[in-house]
């Protein structure tokens, strides 16, 4: 099965985001044929403050339900297509909070994997940016698989890498596949993006789909920096694929006899559940 990472450079005017996911879903098609393609985090909306992320959430609707505009227009790429579409992360109006959720949908346009971002960022970068995610966001507490073409997936969000015991629990769960929609920060991405990704597929011999956002955005005034790199490593921590800066994709064939290759000649997996009984010197 081959897979695309779509690398997007996106703002806060909704619309042109929009269009701006829909092209590059298209020209990936159209280049190279994935059965699955994935947007970055975010990617209905990046900056522009609060006001900016209330306008683009959406209230997203029971599986089968008519939802907002971004919700359909992933929905009318799978089924379109006939691929899984895997929706990044966009804004979900829950009401009381905001969340930062991922949509997944089905070759026939169904939806078959919701995720809300479970690890929240709220750190001080290195030039003392402050970021504070839980001030707008909910964070979400259920984990999320899905199977497309005989592969079980998993679902995670950007700074949700850098918690490898989650990434050590979907792998227990059977994925073979984990997808890290991102807006990783130019600051972190450049020491932290390829180091973290690599590690997660080492140490849970896991593919790992890595679509991130590129380029400067505004925020409050200030213009921020995202990493972009969106990649695709193997179970080996080989990097197969990278997007080259700017908006465009990156596309890779999953293999499952290379992820069970990996796994018969280091079983890390059954060495794990061994080790549970270690006790302190």
């Amino acid at each position: 099965m081959r897979v695309s990472v779509i690398q997007m450079n996106q703002g806060s005017d909704k619309a042109a985001n929009l269009a701006q996911a829909e092209k590059l879903i298209e020209a990936a098609v159209a280049a190279d044929r994935p059965g699955l393609v994935s947007l970055p985090e975010t990617w209905t909306n990046l900056g522009g403050g609060r006001d900016a992320r209330m306008a683009a959430a959406e209230v997203l609707p029971a599986p089968g339900a008519e939802g907002g505009p971004a919700y359909e227009m992933l929905r009318g790429l799978a089924r379109r297509h006939g691929i899984t579409v895997h929706g990044g992360s966009m804004i979900e109006n829950g009401g009381e909070k905001l969340f930062n959720t991922t949509l997944v949908f089905g070759p026939d346009g169904a939806e078959i994997a919701r995720y809300r971002k479970i690890h929240l960022f709220d750190i001080t970068a290195p030039d003392g940016t402050g970021y504070r995610e839980s001030a707008l966001y909910g964070g979400g507490r259920d984990l999320a698989l899905f199977e497309a073409s005989g592969i079980r997936f998993a679902c995670t969000i950007c700074y949700d890498v850098r918690f490898p015991e989650l990434y050590s629990a979907l792998r227990a769960m059977g994925a073979e596949a984990i997808l890290v929609p991102s807006n990783f920060t130019l600051q972190t991405g450049k020491d932290h993006w390829e180091a973290l990704l690599r590690a997660r597929a080492i140490d849970t011999q896991c593919w790992i789909i890595a679509a991130a956002s590129f380029g400067q955005y505004e925020e409050r005034g200030a213009q921020r920096s995202v990493y972009g790199h969106s990649l695709i490593a193997d179970p080996w921590g080989h990097v197969l694929a990278k997007a080259s800066d700017g908006k465009g994709h990156a596309t890779a064939r999953i293999d499952q006899a290379l992820t069970a290759r990996v796994r018969r000649d280091m079983p890390l997996l059954e060495h794990r559940a061994a080790a549970q009984g270690w006790q302190r010197a």
